[in-house]
C-alpha cells in the first residue's frame, strides 16, 4: 500500500520480517544449511541469517537464486515472493523525515504502523501516539533545545503524523499503562498538561484505545524497570516484538523468554493498574486538581 507521501504505509520492516521468514521456511523443508544458502548467493552463512529474520535489505536476483535452490518451481509462488522482495525495498512514509529522524527509530515506525495490537507502558511521558502537538514540542525540545526551530516543527510533525495510524480504516488495538508520575510532571506548562489531560480522556471514547493509569498509591510494580512496548502483528509467522527505547539507540527483542516476561509484566501492570473504565474519571480529577483552568 502506498502513501500519500509516497512511500509506502508500512514501510519494509515487517515486509522484509515475512519474506525472511518463508525463506527459512523453504530452506528447512528443502534441507539446506544456512551455510549452503550462503554460497549459492555469494554470501556467508551469517548473511543468509540476516536474510531470514528480516534484519537486511533483498536483493530480487538472490531471492530469485534461493527459490530455485529451494526448489520452488512454480511460476505464480516465485512472483509473489519476488514481488514481496521488491516491495520490502520500498521506503516508508516517514523517509521524507529522514534528516530527523535515527535509524534505530525507522525499524520501529515500520513495526508500529504493521501491528494489530500496541502495547505500551509509561513512566516518564504520556505515549507518543496520544501526545498534543503542544505537549510533543515540549518534549522534543527536552532533548533537542538548541536545534533550529524547523528542525523542531518536522519533529512535532513527524509524531503527528505517526498518529494517523489511530484513525485508518483498520487502526492498531492501542492498550496503554501509564504511570501517574508522567501526567503530573508539567511537562510544557500547566496549560498545556490541561490541554493533554483533556485529550487523553477524548482518547479514552476510540473503541481501538484503552487506557489504563498506575497510581503512586500502587507503589512498586512488575515494570520497575522502565517503560517498554510489546508489538503484535497480523501474520502468524511474526514473533511479538518488545521495543525498548534508550538515550541515542532501541533494544528490539523477540526471543521466547524475554516475550514472555515483558507479556508477563503488562499483564501484572494492567491488574495492578486503575480499571479503564475509572480512567475518564481519574484523568479529569488529575486535571482539575493539579492543573486547575
Amino acid at each position: 500500500m502506498v502513501d500519500a507521501d509516497g512511500g509506502s504505509a508500512t514501510g519494509p520492516t515487517v515486509l522484509r520480517m515475512l519474506l525472511g521468514a518463508q525463506l527459512r521456511r523453504l530452506r528447512e523443508a528443502s534441507g539446506v544449511t544456512r551455510e549452503g544458502a550462503g554460497w549459492e548467493i555469494r554470501a556467508s552463512e551469517s548473511k543468509i541469517s540476516r536474510m531470514e529474520l528480516g534484519r537486511v535489505g533483498f536483493k530480487e536476483r538472490d531471492v530469485a537464486d534461493l527459490l530455485t535452490l529451494y526448489g520452488v518451481t512454480d511460476a505464480e509462488e516465485r512472483e509473489t515472493l519476488l514481488k514481496l522482495a521488491r516491495d520490502a525495498n520500498s521506503p516508508g512514509w516517514w523517509h521524507r523525515y529522514g534528516d530527523v529522524l535515527p535509524a534505530w527509530f525507522q525499524s520501529y515506525l515500520g513495526l508500529e504502523a504493521a501491528a494489530v495490537l500496541i502495547r505500551t507502558y509509561e513512566v516518564q511521558f504520556v505515549p507518543g501516539l496520544l501526545q498534543t502537538p503542544a505537549y510533543a514540542r515540549a518534549v522534543v525540545l527536552l532533548g533537542h533545545g538548541s536545534a533550529a526551530p524547523d528542525e523542531i516543527d518536522r519533529r512535532v510533525a513527524l509524531r503527528m503524523r505517526r498518529q494517523e495510524l489511530l484513525r485508518r480504516a483498520e487502526p492498531p488495538q492501542l492498550w496503554a499503562v501509564i504511570d501517574e508520575a508522567a501526567l503530573r510532571r508539567p511537562i510544557g506548562g500547566p496549560g498545556v498538561m490541561r490541554d493533554q489531560l483533556t485529550a487523553l480522556i477524548e482518547a479514552t471514547r476510540s473503541p481501538n484505545i484503552r487506557l489504563q493509569i498506575i497510581p503512586f498509591a500502587a507503589g512498586g510494580h512488575a515494570a520497575a524497570g522502565g517503560a517498554f512496548t510489546i508489538l503484535r502483528f497480523g501474520d502468524q509467522d511474526l514473533p511479538d516484538i518488545v521495543y525498548i527505547e534508550q538515550l541515542t539507540s532501541a533494544i528490539y527483542l523477540d526471543k521466547r523468554d524475554d516475550l514472555d516476561h515483558y507479556a508477563l509484566a503488562m499483564e501484572r501492570l494492567c491488574v495492578e493498574a486503575e480499571p479503564p473504565e475509572r480512567t475518564p474519571d481519574l484523568l479529569a480529577r488529575l486535571r482539575d486538581e493539579v492543573y486547575p483552568a
